[in-house]
């Protein structure tokens, strides 16, 4: 996409049953990134998340917890959901809640329109119900457990919690009509399911044909009541989805929708089939637009296992951010995953990148090159050009990583940059610039590559920004560059100049930690 283009980015909203853990937060930052690239970039971005409140599994959870399903919901929100976005700086644009009127009010509206145009029709409906998906399913999506609680059982392959036999009267949405829509769809538009695995997956799942989708329970009443039959409730999947429309002003404010419609929406792959069938599906029914993208991230393992509250393997984010700290945490997720596959996390590994490639890579480069600045020209930043040699890698990785960044391949936009940090730091160990300093026959020699570093370091903090909020602002700050960090343009990072004069860093931005700590 060209610079200055709507860029429209979601995550999914998330489940209000727990707290979150950092498979949760891993998609808040890659999205955090794409949205505050595309910023720097000067698109019109727009970066929505949430949370999903309604449904049996919300409902149960209360009622274990003696209370209402809205003062559990507020609850968390409250204590955990939006601190969290503090905690890993997360620059969303908006927060939607599913219980809010202007979300109520436009599901109404849209199921209303699908009802009366004849998308939607009465039945009857029998199958195997996972309440932890929210979701029907099919014989191959479960499996018998050998576990000894559930020894003999039939559970999900995602929860691994025995499965319900439901049998009500439900509303069906006609989703059988839209298959081959769908398959055109995938074909004329490969890139609209990223990445190939998921896209693949998904293709298959339609290609053996799509079954009409029961849209409303009657068996509960924790939801958005059907608008011509309030005995029913909107079944939680449906109402989710639609917040990705009804946050951006459909059937309440045309002249937004119109400019924000349609997202590309980031999720995790156990969810992509919603996003990549229903959901399109729905609003070609409702003659509507399909989202931009579909990008089904792969999942977070710990021990070699899906993160899971239920198998206690999930980690609040603050046990990483309140040692390591909120950019080395945003950083080691996206740098260490390759983004789209599934990924291991292990504490040593975090260690062990955050001192080699944060502390000693990027953080001690920045540090040293102000330091000589100030020591060798009394902070004034030196008056030369940069090396061409080191200006042409800053304009090929600014080049490259924007061109990552537009396939989401965040992981490799963030291994190009570091070829700026290892170049620059190559450079000052080959110039020597402590040994130029010895000799006033030099000073100009010196003069070029503390200029040339400096500039490369401005480079960097500008590239890194969207990764690493903190402490590139702080760097900005200590170079004496004007105006905000994030403000910069990013498809032209290397084009920033050097004005008035350095400071040094009054701390690392990447402080050593102590083992044990």
């Amino acid at each position: 996409m060209a610079a200055g283009d709507s860029f429209y980015i979601t995550t999914p909203i998330f489940y209000v049953n727990d707290v979150p853990h950092i498979g949760h937060a891993y998609t808040e930052v890659a999205s955090d990134v794409l949205a505050r690239w595309h910023r720097q970039r000067g698109d019109d971005t727009w970066f929505l998340t949430g949370t999903d409140e309604h449904g049996q599994k919300i409902l149960r959870t209360a009622v274990a917890n003696d209370t209402s399903p809205q003062a559990w919901a507020d609850a968390l929100v409250e204590s955990a959901w939006k601190p969290l976005l503090e905690t890993i700086d997360i620059s969303n644009d908006d927060f939607i809640r599913t219980t809010e009127e202007r979300h109520e009010k436009a599901v109404s509206l849209f199921l209303q329109r699908l009802y009366d145009d004849g998308h939607i029709y009465s039945g009857e409906y029998e199958g195997y119900y996972c309440v932890g998906c929210e979701e029907y399913k099919q014989l191959d999506d479960l499996v018998e457990s050998a576990d000894g609680d559930y020894a003999g059982q039939l559970v999900c392959k995602i929860h691994s919690r025995p499965v319900e036999i439901l049998k009500e009267k439900n509303y069906f949405f006609r989703m059988s009509a839209f298959e081959q829509r769908l398959l055109d769809l995938y074909e004329n538009t490969p890139d609209f399911v990223q990445p190939a695995s998921v896209r693949n997956e998904i293709v298959q799942f339609v290609k053996q044909g799509l079954a009409d989708l029961s849209i409303s329970r009657s068996s509960f009443d924790w939801g958005i009541k059907v608008p011509w039959d309030d005995s029913h409730v909107v079944y939680v999947w449906f109402d989710a989805l639609l917040n990705y429309v009804t946050a951006v002003g459909y059937g309440r404010d045309d002249e937004q929708f119109e400019r924000r419609w349609p997202a590309v929406h980031i999720v995790g792959k156990d969810i992509a089939r919603f996003h990549a069938v229903i959901w399109p599906a729905m609003l070609m029914a409702a003659g509507l637009e399909v989202p931009r993208a579909v990008f089904g991230h792969g999942w977070l393992l710990v021990g070699g296992e899906k993160m899971s509250k239920s198998k206690l393997t999930g980690i609040a984010p603050h046990e990483i951010t309140d040692t390591f700290g909120s950019d080395a945490f945003r950083y080691y997720f996206l740098s260490a995953i390759t983004f789209g596959q599934d990924g291991s996390f292990s504490w040593e590994d975090l260690s062990a990148r955050y001192q080699a490639e944060l502390a000693n890579g990027f953080g001690n480069l920045a540090s040293r090159v102000l330091a000589m600045v100030t020591k060798y020209f009394d902070g004034a930043i030196p008056e030369a050009a940069s090396d061409s040699a080191i200006l042409d890698i800053e304009k090929r990785v600014t080049d490259a990583a924007g061109a990552a960044i537009d396939v989401f391949a965040i992981d490799k936009a963030l291994a190009v940059i570091w070829e700026l940090v290892d170049a620059l730091n190559l450079y000052i160990t080959e110039q020597q610039p402590w040994v130029l300093a010895k000799d006033e026959a030099d000073r100009e020699r010196l003069a070029q590559v503390l200029a040339t570093a400096l500039h490369g370091v401005g480079t960097l903090a500008i590239l890194l920004a969207p990764v690493l909020p903190r402490a590139t602002a702080k760097l900005w700050s200590a170079l004496g560059a004007t105006g905000q960090v994030d403000a910069q343009p990013i498809d032209r990072a290397w084009e920033w100049t050097a004005t008035g004069s350095v400071t040094p860093l009054e701390s690392p931005l990447f402080p050593r930690i102590e083992q044990g700590e």
